[in-house]
């Protein structure tokens, strides 16, 4: 237990660059403290003292706005960034060293008891705001975008983003080992690449069979920035 604590201060120091002491982070790191409310409560859960194990689980959420239920399996090295508003299920199982940001459910979608929430592998980065509903497992090293809603399995090394969630395989599988993935700057917009593709596709028909009746598509330019001119504004 005291090498799980130390991991998760750790993993604080590691993945949070405002982070500049342990003491800081022992201190005033909510999410550090929701973990180890969690792992408390967890404790009293396995040793059948469920009553008081909810009871811990109560004043932690009450106290940090995480709501871990105790019965959880949550590995080492969990890291919750702001930790506002986070929830994960009874039945969620996290892997070792998981990255969650604020506003993320590990949710069910069924009232029936047994498995219903989510499996989260290794070393995922879950983004901001995203929801993964289901008995499902998202696969190691994989990244969830900042407000995906996740329903469906996803295989290891993957990315996941839109709602629903829509799964991209990576081509160059990360290294091992390697820092967690946290850029969200690097998420496709799949919608937007499809469409954009169509509408090309569809211009060079017209062009080709020479019967272009309208302007050109509108469409955003190469920078990606949307020309004023095509909204009247």
């Amino acid at each position: 237990m005291l090498g799980t604590l130390r991991r998760d201060v750790r993993a604080v120091r590691e993945r949070d660059p405002a982070a500049r002491s342990t003491l800081e982070a022992i201190l005033c790191y909510p999410g550090l403290h929701a973990v180890w409310g969690y792992r408390i409560g967890h404790w009293l859960w396995g040793h059948k003292l469920l009553l008081l194990a909810r009871l811990v689980s109560t004043i932690t959420h009450r106290c940090t706005g995480v709501d871990i239920h105790p019965a959880a399996t949550i590995g080492s090295g969990l890291f919750i960034d702001h930790a506002t508003g986070v929830v994960i299920g009874e039945t969620a199982e996290v892997g070792d060293d998981v990255t969650i940001y604020h506003g993320v459910t590990l949710g069910g979608t069924s009232l029936e008891r047994g498995k219903r929430h989510p499996t989260i592998g290794d070393r995922v980065t879950i983004g901001a705001g995203a929801k993964v509903l289901g008995p499902f497992t998202v696969g190691h090293d994989s990244r969830i975008g900042a407000n995906a809603v996740v329903v469906k399995p996803a295989p290891p090394d993957s990315v996941v983003v839109g709602v629903p969630g829509q799964v991209i395989v990576r081509s160059y599988p990360r290294p091992q080992p390697s820092q967690p993935d946290l850029d969200q700057v690097l998420l496709p917009d799949l919608i937007g690449v499809s469409i954009r593709s169509l509408l090309t596709r569809v211009e060079e028909l017209e062009v080709a069979l020479n019967c272009r009746l309208t302007p050109a598509h509108v469409h955003p330019s190469e920078t990606g920035m949307w020309p004023g001119e095509d909204f009247s504004i």
